[in-house]
């Protein structure tokens, strides 16, 4: 029953919006959202399926379509986006393709502001924002079942959205559906005026978005956990700690959400993963009703190969030969060989080399089987595409993120709990539980690599540790250099897509760039 949320019915069909069209443009379909809702009120559910699945789809007409312009339809998916930009920018993965410009991301070189890939991830934030927009002041004029609550999920997704652009570009335009109507280009937002509003909006739907919306829909934990992150980073975004208030909101989803660690590590990343009890927010997959290209599938197929792994294994029908991880992240583990940590086993080793001396060469470096698109619990065959759901927000995460307060001196963390919360992530994969000897920021960065490492997370947790740019920190082919090379500042957000200066000549270029 949890993939309902991602079966999309075609009567509530939002309009395809692109950085280059009307942010204001209304939504194209024979009968309009507000007749449909007075109509038929309980529609409201699969029009807000589709919003939910603007992250986990590239499009709602099958793997093939896509929300946004794309010349590959899987390119243009929020998952697929946050891997290239997230992970393979950063120290622990590569990818070896080298198409259209991902070389420029696997090596953290070359950037500029005609890469499809920076333009593909700002396309789908700037798809789904308007079509928040366009839905709540329908919600004014129209009785739907939950309005309140519904109202509070439309704004989270356009809030995490926001948050995304933040983190990425650091700038955008900051359009609500106050602006519906407006046609002239809109100013320039900053990045503190992006964290003002996307902050604003989370502390108001907090207390009413409610708790009962089901699985892989937004809850009072979902958002406290994208307040964490928020005042995480605080001091990147906007240079002002908040490591109390992000501590604060880690405490509420851990102390009061009721997840609990999952008892084996692989069961989160299993096809099954929506019996974890550890997941606080998915991006929802499906191997029937919602394949894409995009999802978990470009996770499982894309560390894949006939010639070296028996694929069948992992539930998947191909292998792409894409990506491997590097010795900053399997390094990680210090010798796999005998490391009693059983995410050090995630690592395929046979016929692949330690070294990666050629990115472009698969059998360089060690492929990722953290994800699989088989069941934990049961027997399953494999299919084309994954069914395994993404962990986009989970558990672990806020243990390490409430540790990593208290270290920073938030008043609101405790120590002693942070020690604990670290040797639970750790005693739960077999690895030793340390001591408080032990725990230190330098620990943290590494414990959050070997727990989180392709989900998403790692460039932005490097530039919180002063870790991405510069020379301090090197990994393979950082720079575009064998051994890694320093890097500009500038690095720290990527580059305004060309195609988004040309349609607002309010937005100013990134510096460097």
């Amino acid at each position: 029953m949890k993939k309902i949320i991602i079966i999309v019915i075609g009567l509530v069909l939002l309009s395809n919006i692109s950085c280059t069209d009307d942010l204001n443009t209304e939504p194209r379909v024979e009968l309009s959202l507000e007749q449909l809702l007075s109509q038929d009120p309980d529609a409201i559910q699969g029009i807000l399926s589709r919003l939910y699945a603007s992250f986990a789809l590239s499009g709602i007409n099958g793997p093939g379509s896509s929300d946004i312009t794309s010349p590959d339809a899987g390119e243009g998916a929020f998952l697929r986006a946050i891997i290239n930009l997230q992970d393979f920018t950063a120290d622990g993965m590569k990818n070896r393709w080298g198409d259209d410009g991902l070389d420029q991301l696997t090596t953290t070189s070359n950037w500029d502001s005609n890469n499809k890939f920076f333009r593909l991830f700002y396309d789908r934030a700037y798809f789904t924002i308007p079509q928040c927009n366009n839905l709540i002041p329908i919600l004014d004029r129209v009785d739907v079942p939950n309005e309140e609550g519904v109202r509070s999920e439309i704004r989270f997704l356009r809030a995490l959205a926001y948050y995304n652009l933040i983190d990425t570009f650091g700038k955008g335009v900051l359009v609500t559906e106050n602006e519906l109507g407006i046609s002239s280009p809109l100013p320039e937002a900053t990045r503190k005026q992006l964290f003002d509003y996307v902050e604003s909006e989370l502390l108001a739907i907090e207390p009413i978005i409610g708790n009962n919306n089901g699985y892989g829909r937004a809850n009072t934990y979902v958002v406290d956990m994208l307040l964490a992150k928020l005042y995480l980073n605080a001091d990147v975004y906007i240079r002002e700690p908040r490591y109390d208030t992000a501590a604060t909101y880690a405490n509420k989803v851990i102390t009061e959400g009721g997840y609990t660690l999952s008892t084996n590590f692989v069961e989160n990343f299993s096809g099954d993963n929506d019996m974890s009890s550890e997941i606080i927010f998915p991006l929802i997959a499906d191997a029937v009703t919602s394949q894409s290209f995009g999802n978990t599938t470009y996770l499982v197929n894309g560390n894949l190969s006939p010639d070296t792994i028996t694929i069948s294994d992992f539930g998947a029908t191909q292998g792409w030969q894409g990506h491997r991880a590097t010795k900053a992240w399997y390094g990680l583990f210090e010798d796999l060989a005998t490391s009693n940590d059983d995410r050090a086993e995630l690592f395929w080793t046979q016929g692949h080399t330690f070294e990666m001396t050629d990115y472009r060469e698969w059998t360089n470096g060690y492929p990722c089987i953290k994800y699989r698109n088989i069941d934990f619990n049961s027997v399953t065959d494999p299919t084309d595409f994954s069914g395994t759901d993404f962990p986009m927000y989970r558990l672990a995460d806020a243990y390490l993120m409430y540790a990593e307060c208290a270290l920073r001196g938030a008043s609101t963390a405790n120590m002693g709990l942070a020690l604990d919360y670290v040797n639970n992530v750790r005693v739960r994969s077999n690895a030793d539980a340390i001591d408080a000897a032990d725990l230190d920021l330098d620990f943290i960065i590494d414990e959050r690599g070997r727990e989180l490492n392709l989900e998403g997370h790692r460039r932005t947790d490097l530039i919180r540790f002063g870790k991405f740019t510069g020379g301090t920190y090197l990994w393979p082919w950082k720079g575009g250099s064998l051994d890694g090379t320093s890097i500009s500042n500038d690095y720290k957000l990527f580059p305004v897509p060309q195609t988004a200066l040309e349609a607002n000549p309010n937005l100013r270029q990134n510096p460097g760039y």
